[in-house]
Parts: C-alpha cells; sequence; structure tokens
C-alpha cells in the first residue's frame, strides 16, 4: 500500500479511536444519550436477559458497545486488518448514529442547521468508509521476466 494511502488511512481513523475512547471514558453521558435509541419489542425479552446476566441498564451495555466498536473497526481498519468488513461495520454505525442523533429533519432554526452539518459530515465519513470497503487489496507487482 502506498505511504500516502497509509497515512491518510492513519488519520481518518484517528476519529473514530478517539471518539469511542471518549465514548468509554464518559460512561455515563454516554449512556444518557443512548436511552434515545428505541428497542423493538421483539427484542425486548432478550435485552431484559442482557441487563440481568451483566447487572447493568441497556443504556450502559450500548454505550460499552458503541465505544468499543469505534475503537476496535477504527484500530483495524488502520492497520488493515479485516479493513473492508470493519469499514462496512462502521458505515453502519455511522449510518444509524446519523439517523438517530442528527435528525436534522424533525427540528428547526439553529438545532437544525448545527444537525444538518453533523449529517453531512457523516455522510461523508460513511463515503469514505465505502471507500475503503470497495477498495481491495493490491496484487504485488509482477517481476519482469528476464530471457537467458
Amino acid at each position: 500500500m502506498p505511504a500516502l494511502v497509509t497515512f491518510g488511512r492513519i488519520l481518518f481513523c484517528v476519529l473514530f479511536v478517539w471518539s469511542g475512547v471518549m465514548k468509554l471514558m464518559n460512561l455515563s453521558a454516554t449512556a444518557q444519550i443512548t436511552q434515545k435509541i428505541v428497542i423493538p419489542a421483539i427484542v425486548a425479552p432478550y435485552t431484559a436477559q442482557l441487563e440481568t446476566l451483566t447487572g447493568m441498564p441497556l443504556a450502559n451495555i450500548l454505550a460499552i458497545a458503541a465505544g468499543a466498536l469505534e475503537v476496535v473497526c477504527g484500530v483495524m481498519i488502520a492497520l488493515n486488518f479485516g479493513a473492508r468488513f470493519f469499514a462496512v461495520v462502521l458505515a453502519l454505525f455511522v449510518a444509524a448514529a446519523t439517523f438517530y442523533f442528527h435528525d436534522f429533519w424533525n427540528q428547526t432554526g439553529a438545532e437544525a442547521a448545527n444537525n444538518t452539518i453533523h449529517a453531512l459530515k457523516n455522510l461523508s465519513l460513511i463515503g469514505a468508509l465505502l471507500m475503503i470497503a470497495g477498495t481491495g487489496r493490491t496484487a504485488k507487482a509482477a517481476e519482469p521476466a528476464y530471457d537467458v
């Protein structure tokens, strides 16, 4: 992989690693934000079991999962280990986060303008993640054949 692509990939992933670490460092604030997520009724019995098993409310579990997902995906993409898979996972995560937390279509005024900017930023991140997912490993250049 060319040096510029490697460096760019690492710089791109800093955003996700930093964001994930900050979510994990401030679990209570992250958990408060995750309460906005609506859990479908069909999944509710399983989430109740998960809460009982872990001894934590679902909001805390989601906060830990979100932070860990961002850190793991960011590191794996930066290191180019399973980068295509982790880029798709992270693109889906960013799309869901945009839908739940930057719903500018339900807002007005300055709040709508701010969330529109965040949604467009996230759209750009999704685009970059899809470019990473769409770029396969490059084959090594064939060595020139020498006639003897």
